[in-house]
């Protein structure tokens, strides 16, 4: 793995991270906190719970002193409460024994209700920079797609995912590195339709390289159905033509290049000129093939033939259609299938 990996996820995190309560103080309790409320639930569903936890318990001690009964009050609709039981009994080890302030011995704090290796390891790299990796869903997700790993996303694959971690891992700014992980497999390396097009390390993805990233890490048992679709590629004075997918259903509110499946019985040619007219009321005077892209998706094996198109009528900018410059085109969230066609394009020009 290049020594760049590091740099380069790093950048793309300081200039790309959310503003996020917790992100706002180096303060080890509310990032413990945080990383406590996380697990199992959403960010957004987090943030007003964190605010209004600090203004009833602003401190370890005053969490350590509170009853039981508040503390399940103030988490209540978190769920999953053995989350707020066992901070509540981490705070008072944290203040009887240390004075109120997490330790930063690793060995101390798995010892405390709640710790397991990934709460350890993020809290103490992001709070104290201690140098400790950490593997979660996201994580493991990131460093599968890279090193094109077969199989679940489960325990099974985190000694070779560790491995690769520790390759990675830079020397200065260990919590960062950690957040950029989580971060970029919340933002772009998603679960379903990974925005590999706003990906700062594809270069170094292999499984974005194979198109294989929306199989991996492998589903649960599924059939695999071949689609063929067209894509019509519109240029004009420099400029791409894209639209933006529906608010609701499969690949929403994302940016596309025109085109679909091809219907049985139908050539390509065919297939063009019903999408040209389906979607932009335009007749195809002329279609020039430029290449096919193979792409997976959780349930289909697509074939992408892209054509450089010309419409009877050109499509006017509106909030739902754009032109755009090839190098602006990185700035749009798109599928996979459209992003490979995307780097196509920028690398032969």
């Amino acid at each position: 793995m290049p020594e760049n990996f590091a740099p380069v996820l790093l950048s793309w995190y300081r200039k790309h991270k959310r503003d996020l309560p917790w992100r706002r103080s180096k303060d080890p309790y509310r990032i413990w906190v945080s990383e406590i409320m996380l697990q199992q639930t959403t960010v957004n569903a987090v943030i007003p719970y964190y605010e209004r936890w600090f203004k009833q318990f602003p401190t370890v001690k005053v969490l350590a002193r509170a009853d039981i009964h508040q503390v399940l009050k103030a988490w209540q609709g978190l769920g999953y409460y053995a989350r707020a039981k066992n901070l509540h009994k981490a705070a008072k080890v944290v203040s009887k024994r240390h004075g109120g302030l997490l330790p930063k011995d690793p060995h101390l704090v798995r010892s405390l209700p709640g710790f397991g290796p990934y709460t350890t390891g993020s809290v103490l790299s992001i709070a104290y920079d201690v140098p400790l990796t950490i593997i979660d869903a996201n994580v493991r997700r990131v460093v599968m797609r890279v090193e094109a790993l077969p199989g679940q996303a489960d325990a099974k694959q985190d000694k070779v995912v560790g491995e690769f971690l520790c390759t990675v891992f830079p020397r200065k700014s260990p919590g960062d590195f950690n957040q950029a992980l989580m971060e970029l497999g919340a933002l772009v390396c998603r679960n379903k339709e990974p925005l590999c097009i706003q990906c700062p390390v594809s270069q170094f993805c292999e499984a974005f390289k194979k198109g294989t990233q929306e199989i991996i890490p492998q589903p649960k048992a599924r059939v695999i159905k071949n689609l063929e679709a067209v894509i019509a590629i519109i240029e004009k004075d420099g400029k791409y033509f894209i639209q933006k997918r529906p608010p609701k259903g499969l690949l929403a509110d994302l940016w596309e290049f025109p085109g679909g499946k091809i219907k049985a019985g139908e050539t390509k040619i065919q297939a063009l000129r019903r999408e040209m007219k389906e979607e932009l009321n335009s007749s195809l005077e002329s279609a020039r093939y430029l290449f096919n892209v193979t792409h997976f998706y959780t349930q289909f094996r697509v074939n992408l033939s892209v054509f450089a198109c010309k419409p009877s009528i050109w499509p006017k900018n509106d909030a739902l259609h754009k032109w755009v410059s090839l190098i602006s085109l990185r700035g749009y969230p798109m599928p996979s299938g459209s992003a490979k066609i995307v780097q196509r394009f920028s690398l032969s020009g």
